[in-house]
């Protein structure tokens, strides 16, 4: 695989084993307990963020700032999904 390629592929394959975690938690445990509407909202994300990889990783010199500015907007986005980061503030 050509480095190039590597690049493209790693994050895809990372985004699709994220999405799987879980899938098979939910077949071990049930304090999983995840609906369609979470698995959707997970895989936009995800794909979002790999489609803005993809076009960050066109300028090479600059992708490991891509990747720290990526990361961090797709964690936060999670974050506040997930808990409410900023709705949190005003309680």
């Amino acid at each position: 695989m050509t480095p190039h390629l590597r690049w493209r592929v790693l994050p895809w394959a990372g985004a699709a084993l994220l999405l799987l975690v879980p899938a098979l938690a939910m077949r071990v445990t049930d304090e999983v307990a995840w609906g369609p509407e979470d698995f959707l909202a997970l895989g936009l994300l995800l794909a979002l963020g790999c489609g803005a990889w993809e076009i960050a990783t066109r300028r090479p010199s600059r992708r490991a700032v891509a990747a720290l500015v990526i990361l961090g907007a797709v964690l936060y986005v999670w974050a506040e999904l997930a808990v409410g980061v900023l709705t949190g503030l005003g309680s």
